[in-house]
């Protein structure tokens, strides 16, 4: 019953609604698709399973479930790190999972082709995976198959945990045998190896984020053997090789690299030192809400919010009058269209409230710090250019002249710019940004300080666009507001200025 059609499937349409349009992948147990979904016009990522025919029927019914809890586990979990799961579907007696499709690179595949990634970078990519396992542990999943391979790196800079296949759900029962191992061997945690129970700690995942970031600095496994068996004894009962090219990371591949479960780094501390690695610690962001991935309607608008929304309808007139001066930059910059993938840039650990310049992070090299404004200091890229607009924005502009940094602070706004956000978004924001389409809208805190995360997608004059905005006050409620946007083919580019100019803020006391 199984695993005969592959390339004769090209062309094929699965439930009368999926045309398979290229095989994008394989393995033993499965094929991955891009298929077209005919009702919504959209590419999406249909998997479908082959049955070996050696099989018995009681293991074809194991595989089975493992398909449907795959997709159970995978839609039990809202993180933009996490792929996202559409729909579950029989096509001639075999299970398919409908999933988005993400253009991109598998972590393993990078690795094959680059070699040994530098540890900033492995940084980044480690600390979106352990952003997605908090929020998979939070919702009572374990993933326990993380490996490189299962590590989606997007075109657009977006990095995915994927194939939750082998996952389990808090309150279910195991779909392995005794002594039957389900996993690749060389990220098994020491504890599953001795037997004990893999559904009894997060911890067996985190072990597997630390061979796999191992693995990404030093373009090996921590506990590579020339067979699986000797491969299992080492991880069991061996020490690895300290790591040689992992700088900053040692301390957090030590920390998860530890034999005993009890002893190993929880994923918070995880989070917490790869976001100080890679700059982002004082820009936390939380997983978005189910309530958040649609936004409310519009409500009656007034008092101090009333405020910002004649400010944006200043910035209005100011962007025609810039456009008719040939300033392309910013209609460009501020009416782009989202994609609708989440920024890699996600959730770490709250960090402790300071307005105070002790604690930001050094000035990264080729920066320097501008002044918008008399309390504020932001770090800007060398070689951009400040333009002051109407109602006294500033704005940072590129050399190409199609990104911009935005700096604006706003009196009397109100403690709340998410709930203005969620007003104004259908009524103004979407009305004025062709093709607008929200990535992601969440609360959030920002070095104690409640705040309000946008990142949105949508149309320029002749290119897509991604924005990405925060936004906090002070307790007499002024907003400070910083703003990105730039071509959304290049804002795996660009997106690190948005973070220096966050993490690098400086605000007086006053604040």
């Amino acid at each position: 019953m199984g695993g005969g059609r592959t390339v004769s499937d090209l062309g094929r349409l699965v439930a009368d609604r999926y045309l398979l349009v290229e095989r994008v992948g394989s393995g033993g147990m499965g094929t991955v698709w891009r298929a077209e979904d005919r009702l919504l016009g959209r590419d999406v990522a249909l998997k479908k399973l082959h049955i070996p025919p050696h099989l018995q029927d009681d293991e074809v019914r194991t595989l089975y479930e493992r398909t449907r809890r795959e997709a159970r586990s995978a839609a039990r979990i809202a993180h933009p790190n996490v792929i996202v799961v559409h729909d579950v579907l029989d096509d001639e007696g075999l299970p398919c999972i409908v999933m988005e499709y993400i253009p991109s690179l598998t972590l393993s595949d990078v690795l094959k082709q680059r070699g040994a990634l530098p540890p900033a970078e492995a940084a980044a990519i480690g600390r979106a995976m352990a952003s997605a396992l908090r929020a998979a542990h939070d919702a009572g999943v374990l993933h326990r198959d993380v490996k490189p391979g299962n590590v989606l790196l997007g075109d657009d800079g977006r990095i995915v945990l994927t194939d939750f296949g082998i996952a389990m759900e808090s309150g279910t029962s195991s779909l392995t045998k005794p002594g039957e191992l389900i996993g690749s061997i060389g990220y098994l945690a020491p504890e599953r190896l001795r037997g004990a129970r893999p559904e009894t700690s997060p911890a067996s995942d985190l072990w597997a984020l630390g061979a796999t970031l191992y693995q990404a600095v030093e373009g090996q496994g921590p506990f590579r053997r020339n067979t699986a068996l000797e491969t299992a004894y080492a991880i069991a009962t061996d020490p690895y090789e300290p790591p040689r090219s992992a700088a900053g990371l040692t301390p957090v591949i030590d920390g998860l690299l530890v034999k005993d479960p009890e002893q190993r780094m929880d994923v918070h501390e995880v989070e917490r030192r790869l976001a100080d690695l890679v700059g982002t610690a004082t820009a936390p962001l939380d997983p978005p809400t189910r309530q958040d991935r649609t936004p409310p309607p519009a409500a009656d608008r007034g008092g101090a919010r009333r405020g910002r929304t004649v400010a944006l309808s200043a910035l209005a007139v100011t962007l025609v009058a810039c456009l008719v001066g040939g300033a392309v930059w910013w209609l460009d910059g501020r009416s782009e269209k989202p994609s609708g993938h989440a920024s890699a840039s996600e959730a770490t650990t709250p960090v402790p409230s300071t307005s105070r310049s002790a604690g930001v992070p050094p000035l990264p090299a080729g920066y320097h710090f501008e002044k918008p404004t008399d309390d504020l200091s932001v770090p800007v890229q060398d070689g951009w250019k400040a333009k002051t607009l109407a109602g006294g924005e500033v704005v940072y502009i590129d050399p190409s002249e199609l990104v911009g940094l935005r700096v604006n602070v706003i009196e009397f706004a109100g403690t709340d710019p998410l709930r203005h956000w969620r007003e104004t978004e259908e009524e103004q924001t979407a009305r004025d940004n062709a093709n607008y389409e929200r990535v992601r809208m969440a609360e959030t805190t920002f070095r104690g300080r409640p705040a309000g995360y946008w990142e949105f997608t949508f149309d320029g004059r002749a290119r897509a666009y991604r924005a990405a905005e925060l936004a906090f006050a002070n307790t007499h409620g002024t907003q400070y507001v910083i703003y990105l946007s730039a071509p959304d083919a290049d804002w795996h580019k660009y997106r690190p200025v948005f973070d220096a100019a966050l993490n690098g803020l400086r605000l007086k006391d006053s604040t």
